[in-house]
């Protein structure tokens, strides 16, 4: 189960935190680590001297220009943050995360992201709102503030705690139609409704009314399978071939 989670890291200004982050991980089994746009080098003295030992998670990291490069094959991703600033997302405990990752790291292909923002703001809207949910640790809220790796830490153990809790327990690997869509094919598919809903009048990208935040909140709610994500794509170019038909009438 450990091996199909990867911690991501997006905009990191400091190495000594992306080393913090790697001895975090290496602490709690952890070995995937993505890191997106870094805004400082990653192999310096300083993240070596805070990986204590887990330097060789930094050298193996992989390096991304950005988050949808970081989890495309990811079939559930979330986002480390406080509550959405514009739109209500399904909210976890790290705990409620952690009691989830049993059925969610279950097959083969499954891989689960965990994403962590900026030191200095965080996970952009945008960046939050291509996550199926938000992880918030329930912090003193007089206080609030948590070190990148701190938080990492966190989460890390409660992913091995969950580990811990069913490594004994037998498991049954789903069937091949039960695999469920990648980031990728959810961004895929995300692109064509778009399009599709601005190809029949339905959607004006000059007046949004959030209408793809919400849709975003719709599906990654839901959770569709690939077969599903199939005829989901089905009908979209089905509509716009009516829609083309009827234009040229």
């Amino acid at each position: 189960m450990l091996e199909r989670i990867r911690i991501v890291l997006i905009g990191t200004s400091h190495p000594g935190n992306i080393g913090g982050v790697a001895r975090a991980m290496h602490n709690m089994g952890l070995a995937d680590l993505a890191l997106v746009a870094p805004r400082c080098e990653v192999i310096t003295q300083d993240s070596i001297s805070r990986a204590s030992g887990a330097d060789h998670l930094l050298h193996q990291a992989s390096v991304h220009a950005t988050l949808e490069e970081a989890v495309a094959d990811c079939t559930l991703t979330v986002g480390a943050s406080a509550r959405s600033r514009t739109l209500p997302w399904p909210m976890l405990s790290p705990r409620e995360l952690a009691d989830r990752l049993p059925a969610e790291c279950q097959a083969a292909e499954s891989r689960v992201a965990l994403v962590f923002g900026r030191e200095d703001s965080g996970l952009t809207n945008a960046e939050l709102q291509r996550c199926h949910a938000h992880v918030h640790i329930p912090t003193n809220a007089d206080f609030s503030s948590l070190n990148l790796a701190a938080a990492v830490q966190v989460l890390a153990y409660e992913c091995r705690m969950a580990w811990l809790s069913q490594a004994d327990a037998p498991s049954a690997a789903p069937s091949d139609d039960a695999e469920l869509a990648t980031h990728a094919e959810l961004e895929r598919y995300f692109e064509h409704l778009e399009r599709t809903l601005i190809g029949i009048d339905f959607h004006d990208p000059d007046q949004p009314r959030q209408l793809m935040a919400r849709l975003r909140r719709l599906y990654l709610r839901a959770r569709p399978e690939r077969m599903e994500m199939n005829i989901l794509r089905g009908i979209l170019s089905a509509t716009e071939k009516a829609a083309n038909t009827r234009q040229t009438k």
